[in-house]
This record gives C-alpha cells, structure tokens and sequence, in this order.
C-alpha cells in the first residue's frame, strides 16, 4: 500500500487584550511560505455530516477598509473560477462574474 503523503498548513493568531487580531501569519512549506505574515483571512471548511459550511474570518485590526473591499472581490473572484472548476456550470459562473463586475464598479474599485 503506498504511503500516505501529508501537508501541513498552519495559521497563527497574536490578539490584543480584547482579543482582537494585531497580527495573522501563516506557514505553508510545501509552498515555500514561511511565517508570511497577512492582513485578513477567510478559512471555510465543509462538514459532510452537518451539511453545512464552518468559517473562520479574521483581519488585523489596522487592516484598511479600501484594501478589505479589494479583498472581498478578489475572493469573490477566486469563488466564482473555483464554482467553475468544480462544477462546469457555466451559466452560473457567468451570472457570479457578472455579480464581481457590479460589485468592483459600485465600489469603484476598476
């Protein structure tokens, strides 16, 4: 039986005294991230039996709301080329798309 291959994936969280987050760094070795340290984050994760989605969404404290806006379509942008992969659904996709470009311009973000 072949080996089990395993890759780790480890975030670390410096709160203040009110537990909010100063500081949000994350190592990933297998690609060659080391204790990089980041703005904001958002962890989602699937439980099967649940059927339902666990979320983790984390910023620093000095994270800027013109980046956190930029963040957000971006990641609206990454979750709608993931729903393609995923599904080939194409008109779905198109229809999320359409939803980024609205997003960007009624933020003015292009």
């Amino acid at each position: 039986m072949a080996e089990k291959i395993q890759s780790k994936i480890e975030l670390n969280v410096e709160l203040d005294e009110n537990r909010i987050p100063e500081k949000l760094c994350w190592t990933a070795e297998d690609g060659g991230i080391t204790n990089a340290e980041a703005k904001a984050m958002m962890l989602s994760v699937w439980d099967d039996k649940a059927k339902e989605m666990l979320r983790i969404d984390l910023w620093t404290k000095d994270m800027p709301v013109d980046d956190m806006k930029i963040f957000f379509h971006q990641t609206l942008v990454a979750m709608a080329n993931t729903f393609h992969r995923a599904t080939q659904d194409e008109k779905m996709t198109a229809t999320m798309k359409d939803f980024c470009d609205y997003f960007a311009e009624k933020l003015e973000l292009k």
